[in-house]
């Protein structure tokens, strides 16, 4: 069994990354995510961690703008509106869920859309399901491609089944493959006969936020399984993919943690550098 893990992707991107940022500076701009955080959620500060190293290995910038957990919409859609104001910003990123007093429906479309690198509104969403590259996709959908290309693995003709329909992931990551010349079967936690459609399958990616309901029944010899879900059991992580039992079987896994979760801000930072020279 081959383990597909995320550092990996993530360290030959920053080689790429570095040298499209040296130049961009040499014309002046330096590519800057602006992160808006109400509150301290404990897993939006991990992320945010992780999400600064990132951008300051490549000399990136990535700024952060907190507002009390007890803020109001006003002042939130007003934090927006100065950062689509500001022209030395190229990306926004609004860490979600908000506190059940503001209306994620109203904010997410205040964000402008060549400044939208992790698709929360509708505009940039469109663009993914026309198979358009003008927008950006949701980042762990494109983290899940940028993985399978590193590791050499060609979608082309090859039968994908993704387990989960979020538009956040599921629904999205499809189109993604299908832009990639894949055949794509989309099941969810309702779906008939899940072990036989997984089975049938050349890669099956498991995304529907169920702890490790992916089983070694689900799964013959020779298939990539892709594991997508962060779940907590018992005080520990894990995915939707039973790891230990799934791995005795398919050719290749992902882990939890340290698999496609490892390569989503480095895709928010590609984003970035591509707003970046778009909008300069």
């Amino acid at each position: 069994m081959r383990e597909l893990r995320g550092m990996p992707v993530v360290k030959a991107l920053a080689e790429q990354f570095r040298g499209e940022v040296d130049e961009l500076a040499q014309k002046g701009i330096v590519p800057k995510l602006a992160v808006v955080r109400v509150g301290e959620r404990e897993d939006d500060l991990s992320y945010e961690k992780g999400l600064l190293k990132r951008f300051a290995a490549v000399e990136a910038k990535a700024e952060v703008t907190v507002l009390p957990e007890d803020c109001t919409q006003e002042k939130l859609e007003e934090t927006i509106g100065a950062l689509n104001a500001d022209d030395s910003v190229h990306g926004i990123l609004l860490f979600r869920p908000l506190p059940k007093h503001l209306s994620e429906e109203k904010i997410k479309e205040r964000i402008a859309e060549e400044k939208d690198v992790d698709c929360m509104g509708i505009r940039n969403m469109a663009h993914v399901f026309a198979g358009e590259k003008s927008g950006y996709p949701p980042c762990t959908p494109q983290a899940v491609i940028e993985l399978l290309d590193f590791y050499g693995v060609d979608l082309t003709g090859k039968k994908v089944t993704v387990v989960g329909r979020s538009l956040v992931v599921g629904r999205p990551l499809a189109m993604l493959l299908l832009g990639k010349n894949a055949t794509v079967t989309i099941c969810h936690k309702r779906t008939r006969n899940l072990e036989e459609e997984c089975r049938r399958a050349d890669i099956i990616i498991a995304c529907a936020g169920a702890a490790r309901m992916i089983r070694r029944e689900f799964v013959r010899e020779g298939q990539i399984v892709v594991d997508v879900g962060i779940n907590m059991v018992d005080g520990k992580l894990c995915g939707d993919v039973d790891y230990k039992a799934v791995s005795e079987v398919a050719e290749a896994v992902t882990p939890v943690p340290g698999g496609i979760g490892t390569v989503t801000t480095s895709v928010l930072l590609k984003h970035t550098i591509q707003s970046a020279k778009r909008n300069s």
